[in-house]
């Protein structure tokens, strides 16, 4: 009887637990499904002033009203693997919630001043963007 009323309670959870996330998936939708990340590679890696220098200036970046969330971040000290990539000083990563969003950004002259500003403090850029599916 136990084992019975055991696996009867674990069969009613799982259908409530289906059930629950039936309901629920087409209701997920995101409301910034355009993704922009950019990764700069530093002219002096090893300088935490140019850095941080690059870090104010991506900060400046929030006053875009097209940029629905914005995140600045440096390499996580995680573990070693083959499938990591760590070599870069700073990323940025932006939400928009469209296309047009994200060209409004663009041309935004915050942005063009950002890059007037801060583009002497880097070698290298990389730009992911993406879409939800």
């Amino acid at each position: 009887m136990k084992n019975t009323r055991r696996n009867f309670i674990a069969s009613s959870v799982a259908l409530a637990a289906g059930t629950a996330v039936s309901i629920a998936a087409p209701t997920l939708k995101s409301k910034t499904p355009l993704v922009h990340h950019v990764f700069f590679w530093l002219k002096n890696p090893g300088s935490i002033a140019d850095r941080d220098r690059l870090v104010e200036g991506l900060k400046t970046l929030r006053k875009i009203e097209s940029i629905k969330e914005l995140r600045i971040g440096i390499p996580a000290s995680t573990e070693k693997r083959d499938v990591v990539d760590n070599s870069w000083g700073v990323s940025e990563l932006m939400f928009f919630e469209d296309l047009a969003g994200q060209a409004i950004y663009q041309d935004h002259p915050i942005h063009q001043k950002f890059i007037k500003d801060c583009s002497h403090l880097w070698d290298k850029v990389i730009v992911y963007d993406a879409m939800d599916v």
